[in-house]
C-alpha cells in the first residue's frame, strides 16, 4: 500500500502539485488566488523516490508480503500551502474560520487562499496517515524526504516550469494551460 508519494511529475489535478503550481504562478504574477477545498485535511505525503525505494526492495524480499509504505507523519493541506508559498517568499495570514478562511499575502494584503466548496468531497477522510513500521523492520526502507525538503523541490520544478510562461506573456503571447 502506497500512501500519497508525491513528486514534480504529479499530475496537476492532485492537491499537492495544484498547490506548487499556483504558488509559484503567483509569485510570477500569472494567477491571483489558490481556491481549495478542506484546508484541514490531514495527509501523509511522501516523496515518490522514497516510494520507489520501497517498491524495489519489497521485489527482493526472499517471500511476498504486503506492506505499507508512508512516512508516518501527518499534515494538513494548510500547513502544505504554508510551506510552498514560503518557498517563493510569501507568508500568509490566515483570517476567518470554515468555508471563509482565506489565506492573506503578509506583505501585500491581497487574497492569496480562498475556499470554494466545488473543492470539497463528498466523501471526504479527514485523516490519512499511514504505518511504515513493517516495511522499516523488515525491508530495511525509511523515507529519506521530509515534507520540506519535498514542497522545495516541487517549488523549484514549478518556478522554473512556470517561468517560461513569464517570457511568453512579455512577449505578447497567449499561454493556454490556464487554470483557477
Amino acid at each position: 500500500i502506497l500512501f500519497n508519494h508525491e513528486s514534480p511529475l504529479r499530475g496537476d489535478t492532485f492537491v499537492p502539485r495544484k498547490i506548487t503550481r499556483a504558488a509559484a504562478k503567483i509569485k510570477l504574477g500569472l494567477q491571483d488566488t489558490l481556491y481549495l477545498g478542506n484546508l484541514d485535511a490531514k495527509r501523509d505525503w511522501g516523496h515518490a523516490k522514497d516510494y520507489v525505494e520501497g517498491m524495489w526492495l519489497m521485489l527482493q524480499a526472499k517471500k511476498p508480503d504486503d506492506y505499507v509504505l508512508a512516512t508516518g507523519k501527518t499534515y494538513t493541506v494548510r500547513h502544505f500551502v504554508d510551506l510552498a508559498f514560503g518557498e517563493v517568499g510569501i507568508k500568509l495570514e490566515w483570517k476567518g474560520k470554515g468555508g471563509n478562511e482565506k489565506g492573506y499575502d503578509k506583505k501585500t494584503g491581497k487574497v492569496r487562499v480562498a475556499i470554494d466548496p466545488r473543492y470539497y468531497r463528498p466523501a471526504e477522510v479527514d485523516h490519512l496517515e499511514g504505518d511504515p513500521r513493517k516495511a522499516m523492520r523488515e525491508l530495511g526502507w525509511k523515507h529519506k524526504y521530509d515534507l520540506k525538503a519535498l514542497v522545495k523541490e516541487m517549488m523549484a520544478s514549478d518556478l522554473a516550469l512556470f517561468k517560461r510562461d513569464v517570457y511568453l506573456k512579455k512577449g505578447g503571447h497567449k499561454i493556454l494551460h490556464q487554470e483557477e
